[in-house]
């Protein structure tokens, strides 16, 4: 049985940093494509940034670029993803999720290819 667990939300001021990690049972995350996805309240869900298997080729969608980065350790199964220069706007449910379709140096920020989800960890930024 496949799961994926986030950790590592919370509350931080505008400007500020969180790191969230996404582990996993189940399954091996450098064999598949795992990507960072969010939702705030009434909008839907978005990609934020993924990694590709085996090569760890990444992508990030134009509001994460340049302040997130997205990183995994075999050793720990685990994928993380480093928020940094945090606004307002990044406030929502950050989801982790792995893909099963595996095209090498390849990922998706559409939520639709994903197959398995993480329950998602809060992210507060105050305004």
């Amino acid at each position: 049985q496949v799961q994926l667990v986030e950790s590592g939300g919370g509350s931080v001021q505008p400007g500020g940093s969180l790191r969230l990690s996404c582990t996993a049972a189940g399954i091996t995350l450098d064999n598949h494509p795992i990507g960072w996805f969010r939702q705030a309240p009434g909008k839907e869900r978005e990609g934020v940034s993924c990694i590709s298997s085996r090569s760890g080729s990444t992508y990030y969608a134009d509001s994460a670029k340049v302040r997130f980065i997205i990183s995994r350790d075999n050793s720990k199964n685990t994928v993380y993803l480093q928020m940094n220069r945090l606004k307002p706007e990044d406030a929502a449910v950050y989801y982790c999720a792995a893909d099963q379709l595996v095209i090498p140096h390849l990922c998706s920020l559409k939520a639709s290819e994903y197959a398995y989800w993480g329950q998602g960890t809060p992210v507060t930024v105050p305004s």
